[in-house]
C-alpha cells in the first residue's frame, strides 16, 4: 500500500480512537506513534527530534509552579476582594468572568475554573440565585483569555513553538500587534453580552474577605516566570529549550523551597501529582505521529485539499480555517486538533506564497474559542460542570449552549477580524 495513505488511514483511525476512548488518549498516540515506527513510516532515528522538548518542559514546569500558587490560596483572596468592588450579582458575575479570563492567561483553564468557580458558587447561594449560568460564565470566560499569553494554554505553547513565538510576540509581534490584543478585544466584548445573559440578577452583593494566604512565595514564583520569559524574549540566539528551562526551573525552586520550610514532602507530592503526565504523554506521542504523517505527505495531501477548496482565495481559505476550527473544537479537544493542524495552515502558507502568521492565529483563535460552544468542548467547561454536578445541580446542554453561543460567536468574529486586519 502507498506510505501515503497507510499513513493517513492509520492517523484517521488513531483521531476516532480519540474521540470515542478519551481517557485513553494518553495511550492512544504513542501506541500509533509505535506503529508508525514499526512500519517504517518513522525511522527510530527521528523520534528524539520529532519531540517538542521545549513545550513539554514549559507544561510541566508551569503545572507544577500553579499548583503551588493555588494551594497558598492567593487567588481565592484575589476573588473575594474583587467581589467588593461590586454592588449585584449582574456586575459580580461579570467581574468574576474577567477576573477568570485574566488568571486564566497565565494559568491552565481547568486550574482557573478550580479556583474561581468556588467563589462564584458561594456567591449565588448566598444570595439564593441559581449557580449554573455563574460558573458556565466563568468557564467560558476562562477558555477565552488561554489564548493571550505563551503559558495560557497548551494550544498557545503549541503555536510559539511551531513558529518560533517568544512570550512578548504574544504582544507585539514583527511589527505588529500580538495575538493577545486580538483575544482581548474579543473579551471586552464579551462584557454587553454577559451584562444582558444576567440582566434580570439585580440582588445586591455583599462579600467578605473570609480566604486567608498560606504563603506568599508561589505567588512571587509565578511573576518570576513571566519575568524570566520576557527577559528571554530579549535574546534572539537563546538555547532553543530556554522557555522550559525557566518553567522547570522555577517550579523546582518552588519545591525545594516547601520542602525547607514545611520539612515534609506532602505538599511537595501534591504538586508533583498535578502535573498531568498524561497529557504531556499525549502530546509526545502526537508530536511523533505528525513527524510521521509529514514524512509521508499527508500534510501537504490536506494543505493541496484546502488550497483547492478555497480557491486560492486568502480570504476564503481564512475565513474556512477559523469556521472549521470554531466547529470541529466544539466537539473535539483543541488539544490534537491544533497540533494537527499547525503544520497543515503551515503547508498552506507556503503554497500560497505567504508568512504562515495570518493563518496560524487564525487557527488558535477558531480552535481557542470553538470549546465554548457546547458543555464538551473544553475540559474547563467539563471542570466546572462537575463541580455544580457534585453540589447536586443538573446542567443541560441547552443551559450551556445560552451562554455559550452568544459568547463565543462576538468573541471568535471579532478576534478573527482583528487578526484579519492586522496580518491580512
Amino acid at each position: 500500500m502507498d506510505p501515503m495513505l497507510l499513513s493517513l488511514i492509520i492517523f484517521a483511525v488513531m483521531y476516532v480512537l480519540l474521540l470515542i476512548f478519551s481517557d485513553y488518549r494518553w495511550i492512544i498516540a504513542p501506541a500509533t506513534a509505535l506503529l508508525f515506527v514499526i512500519l517504517r513510516i518513522l525511522p527510530v532515528e527521528d523520534l528524539l527530534g520529532a519531540i517538542n522538548w521545549n513545550v513539554l518542559m514549559m507544561l510541566a514546569g508551569t503545572m507544577a509552579t500553579v499548583e503551588l500558587f493555588i494551594q497558598s490560596n492567593m487567588p481565592a483572596r484575589m476573588a473575594e476582594k474583587l467581589l467588593q468592588k461590586v454592588s449585584t450579582v449582574q456586575w459580580a458575575v461579570v467581574l468574576l468572568s474577567l477576573f477568570s479570563g485574566v488568571i486564566s492567561a497565565f494559568v491552565d483553564n481547568v486550574a482557573t475554573v478550580l479556583m474561581v468557580a468556588p467563589v462564584g458558587l458561594a456567591v449565588a447561594k448566598k444570595l439564593k440565585t441559581n449557580p449554573i449560568p455563574v460558573i458556565i460564565a466563568i468557564a467560558v470566560s476562562s477558555n477565552l483569555q488561554g489564548a493571550a499569553t505563551l503559558v495560557g494554554d497548551t494550544t498557545s505553547i503549541l503555536l510559539a513553538g511551531e513558529i518560533g513565538m517568544s512570550f512578548n510576540d504574544f504582544f507585539w509581534f514583527r511589527g505588529r500587534l500580538g495575538i493577545a490584543w486580538a483575544v482581548e478585544v474579543g473579551a471586552l466584548l464579551t462584557v454587553p453580552v454577559l451584562l444582558w445573559l444576567f440582566r434580570k440578577e439585580k440582588a445586591k452583593v455583599e462579600a467578605e474577605v473570609t480566604a486567608q494566604v498560606h504563603d506568599y512565595v508561589p505567588t512571587f514564583l509565578m511573576l518570576g516566570t513571566v519575568l524570566l520569559l520576557i527577559i528571554a524574549s530579549q535574546f534572539e540566539n537563546r538555547p532553543e529549550l530556554t522557555n522550559g528551562y525557566i518553567c522547570c526551573g522555577v517550579a523546582l525552586i518552588g519545591i525545594v523551597y516547601e520542602l525547607l520550610r514545611q520539612r515534609s514532602g506532602k505538599l511537595v507530592l501534591d504538586v508533583l501529582k498535578a502535573v498531568d503526565y498524561k497529557t504531556l504523554i499525549l502530546l509526545a506521542g502526537l508530536f511523533l505521529v505528525i513527524a510521521g504523517i509529514t514524512r509521508a505527505g499527508v500534510i501537504d495531501a490536506i494543505a493541496r485539499l484546502f488550497v483547492k477548496m478555497g480557491g486560492g482565495s486568502v480570504l476564503l481559505m481564512y475565513v474556512m480555517i477559523v469556521a472549521f476550527s470554531v466547529l470541529i473544537s466544539a466537539f473535539v479537544d483543541n488539544i490534537p486538533y491544533v497540533a494537527t493542524m499547525l503544520p497543515v495552515v503551515g503547508s498552506i502558507s507556503s503554497m500560497l506564497g505567504i508568512e504562515p502568521y495570518l493563518f496560524a492565529f487564525g487557527l488558535l483563535i477558531g480552535a481557542t474559542l470553538g470549546g465554548n460552544i457546547t458543555p464538551v468542548g473544553a475540559s474547563a467547561n467539563i471542570a466546572g460542570i462537575g463541580i455544580l454536578q457534585k453540589e447536586g445541580y443538573k446542567v443541560s446542554t441547552r443551559d450551556f449552549i445560552r451562554i455559550g453561543i452568544p459568547f463565543t460567536l462576538i468573541a471568535a468574529v471579532s478576534g478573527a477580524l482583528v487578526i484579519w486586519l492586522v496580518w491580512a
